[in-house]
C-alpha cells in the first residue's frame, strides 16, 4: 500500500483539529465537565450526520457500529478523562504519544501490515519529542491514571485499526455518524451519573462545542478514518504525533504559554519522527540505498572508479 500524500495531509487535519480542542475547551466550555462535553461532541453530531445520511447499519454492521463506536469514541473518551483527572497533563499527552507503536503492533497482527524498523523507530522519536513539549518537573504517578490513559490507547488503537480490518458498506461520513451515535450513546449515562444535569451555555460555550463538534469531530474522525482506510496504519498513526504540537503551539499563539529552547528541541524531534517514520520515505531511502549497491556491483565499476582517482 502505497502512501497517498494528499490523503495523508488531510488525515493530518485530524490531531491538528483535536489539539485545537485544549485551547477551545479551556477558554470557552463550562470548567469540569469533560464528559458532558465529549457527550455533545459526539451523539448530537453523528444524529445531524445521519440526518443527512439516513442509512442505519445492517447485517453485521449493527454490532460492528457499536464496538468501533465504543473503543473509538466512547470507552476512548472515559478513559482519557480518568487520566486527565488522575495525571498531570504533560504526562497523559507523553502516555498517549505511544499510540502509533501500539497502532503498527495491531496492524501488523490484524491486518498483516509488517512496520519497518525505521517506522517503529520514529514513532519512539517522536514520543520523546512529546515528552520534551509537555512534560514538567514534579509531576507524581498515579497507577490508576496510567492504566486509563494506557488504556485509552490500547482502546483508540484498536479501534483504528478495525475500520482498516472491517471495510465498511457505506461512505465515510456515514460510517463516522455510526460511530459518533454508537459512542454518544455509551458517554451519555456516564456523563450523567458523573456530572450532573447539563450545565447552562453561552454564546462563547455554544460557538465552542459547535467548533469542536463539526471541525474537531466530524471533520476529523472523517478524514482519519480515510487515512486509515487507504494508507499504511504507520504513515497515519504517525501523524497523530501532530497533535500535542498543535496544542502548544495554539496555547503560545493564542494564550501566551511559554515556549523555551526545551519545547523548541521536542518539537524537532517530532517532526523528525513523524516524516523520517513515513513508510514511503523509508522505501524511497531504501531504492536509493539498493541503486547506490547495484551500481557499485555493476562489471567494471571498480576499475573506472580507480581510473577516476588522481595518482599520489
Amino acid at each position: 500500500m502505497e502512501t497517498n500524500w494528499r490523503v495523508l495531509l488531510a488525515a493530518a487535519i485530524a490531531p491538528i483539529a483535536w489539539g485545537s480542542g485544549y485551547y477551545v475547551t479551556e477558554t470557552f466550555l463550562p470548567p469540569d465537565r469533560p464528559l458532558f462535553g465529549a457527550t455533545v461532541r459526539a451523539l448530537p453530531f453523528g444524529l445531524l450526520l445521519l440526518a443527512f445520511r439516513p442509512h442505519l447499519p445492517r447485517g453485521s454492521w449493527w454490532w460492528k457500529a457499536t464496538v468501533l463506536g465504543v473503543l473509538n469514541i466512547g470507552a476512548f473518551f472515559v478513559l482519557i478523562f480518568v487520566a486527565a483527572y488522575r495525571l498531570p497533563g504533560g504526562l497523559a499527552a507523553t502516555l498517549t504519544a505511544t499510540a502509533p507503536i501500539a497502532v503498527m503492533l495491531l496492524a501488523w497482527l490484524l491486518v498483516r501490515e509488517r512496520p519497518h524498523v525505521a517506522s517503529i523507530a520514529g514513532a519512539l522519536v517522536g514520543a520523546a519529542g512529546v515528552a520534551l513539549l509537555v512534560l514538567r518537573a514534579g509531576f507524581a504517578v498515579d497507577p490508576v491514571g496510567v492504566a486509563a490513559s494506557l488504556g485509552a490507547v490500547a482502546m483508540s488503537s484498536l479501534g483504528f485499526v478495525l475500520v482498516k480490518r472491517w471495510p465498511a458498506p457505506v461512505d465515510l461520513l456515514t460510517l463516522t455518524a455510526w460511530q459518533l451515535v454508537a459512542g454518544g450513546l455509551v458517554l451519555l449515562p456516564v456523563a450523567v451519573v458523573v456530572e450532573g444535569a447539563p450545565p447552562a451555555l453561552d454564546a462563547g460555550a455554544l460557538g465552542g462545542f459547535a467548533f469542536l463538534g463539526l471541525v474537531g469531530t466530524v471533520l476529523a474522525y472523517a478524514v482519519w478514518f480515510r487515512g486509515l482506510r487507504e494508507l499504511p496504519a504507520a504513515a497515519v498513526s504517525l501523524v497523530g504525533l501532530l497533535n500535542p504540537v498543535a496544542g502548544l503551539l495554539i496555547g503560545v499563539t493564542l494564550a501566551g504559554e511559554t515556549f523555551g529552547g526545551t519545547q523548541a528541541a521536542g518539537l524537532v524531534l517530532v517532526l523528525v519522527g513523524v516524516l523520517a517514520g513515513q513508510p514511503a520515505v523509508v522505501a524511497a531511502v531504501i531504492r536509493r540505498q539498493n541503486r547506490a549497491g547495484a551500481a557499485r556491483t555493476e562489471p567494471g565499476t571498480a576499475e573506472r572508479e580507480r581510473e577516476l582517482v588522481p595518482p599520489a
